[in-house]
């Protein structure tokens, strides 16, 4: 085995964060939940440990920038110095535009609605952000989607996505591939979108 990189550590990283949210998908328990995410945060802690060979951050760092980042993101939880607010926002709508109104303040120079949407994320993910992230800007979302029944659970969309993958699979076409183009000119055809103020 080669030696520890943060590029060789990814796809354990992946893995990992995977086995917890099949975990939780699949009512996995409470000790399996808790295993996996111990290996989620054993992966954090290799990654800190490989930037602090490096002198770039410990976990230290990792953890303090966490904390005033949740702290500076969720204003409608925390005060400026940490303790919780007396009262919280009534919706999750009001959640999120708090939260998106911080993100924008915090990196202006993200001036496209879709910026900050991971590219490696699979087709499926990545294809519900940038639907999320169209609809919070305004823009409408169910372009070349008329006309089609969409099952009314999780079950049988699950089936019906499955039975489209098979389906192309066998007339020799890549859906997760035929999926990312799609997204590319999804984006491409709003142009660039601001994000919700």
């Amino acid at each position: 085995m080669g030696a520890l990189t943060h590029e060789s550590l990814v796809e354990y990283l992946l893995e990992e964060a995977y086995e917890v949210a099949e975990t939780i998908e699949t009512e996995g328990g409470d000790a399996d939940l808790k295993s996996e995410l111990g290996d989620v945060l054993l992966q954090v802690v290799l990654h800190a440990r490989l930037a602090e060979e490096r002198g770039a951050f410990d976990l230290d760092d990792v953890a303090r920038s966490l904390n005033a980042k949740m702290i500076r993101r969720n204003p409608h939880v925390f005060r400026p110095d940490g303790s919780l607010q007396d009262s919280f926002p009534a919706t999750v709508e009001e959640i999120v535009l708090t939260w998106d109104a911080v993100k924008k303040a915090e990196k202006p120079e993200r001036g496209h609605g879709f910026d900050g949407v991971p590219g490696a994320l699979p087709a499926l993910a990545r294809a519900q952000k940038l639907l999320d992230r169209a609809e919070r800007a305004g823009l409408p979302t169910a372009a070349g989607v008329t006309g089609v029944d969409i099952p009314g659970t999780e079950e049988e969309l699950g089936e019906l996505l499955f039975g489209i993958v098979a389906a192309a699979r066998a007339g020799g076409l890549d859906a997760e591939r035929a999926l990312r183009g799609a997204l590319r000119r999804f984006q491409d055809s709003h142009g660039p979108v601001s994000p919700a103020s």
